[in-house]
């Protein structure tokens, strides 16, 4: 299945959520936009970069980006999406941490995210 808001052709952006590593923020999980492969991590993230970035450019439906994980989800219906297979990489390297990236995610992680203020 194929939509304006899928193009299965267009590879992710990079390993990691590109707003984080410019920040030198760190993520919990990543997701992959698939209108245009941008990486960003996931609304359990501190920074939650994946709907910011569905918010500011319109394209509503992201893949996982996790090793194992093959599913979908459409932030315009809030519900999960069949999409089709999508060019490779199809998850960060698998030696990338979660939380990650390596270096960046601090001791206190699990507090940071269970104590976040919404």
């Amino acid at each position: 299945m194929t939509t304006p808001e899928i193009d299965p052709t267009v590879p992710p952006s990079g390993t990691g959520c590109l707003d984080c590593e410019k920040s030198g923020g760190w993520w919990f999980h990543l997701r992959r936009c698939t209108g245009c492969g941008h990486i960003g991590c996931c609304d359990d993230s501190l920074s939650r970069h994946a709907s910011k970035h569905a918010s500011d450019t319109g394209h509503p439906i992201i893949r996982s980006f996790e090793p194992g994980e093959d599913w979908f989800w459409n932030y315009e219906t809030n519900d999960y999406y069949n999409g089709p297979a999508l060019a490779p990489p199809q998850s960060r390297p698998a030696d990338e941490t979660a939380p990650g990236p390596k270096g960046h995610v601090p001791e206190n992680w699990v507090s940071l995210l269970q104590n976040r203020t919404d």
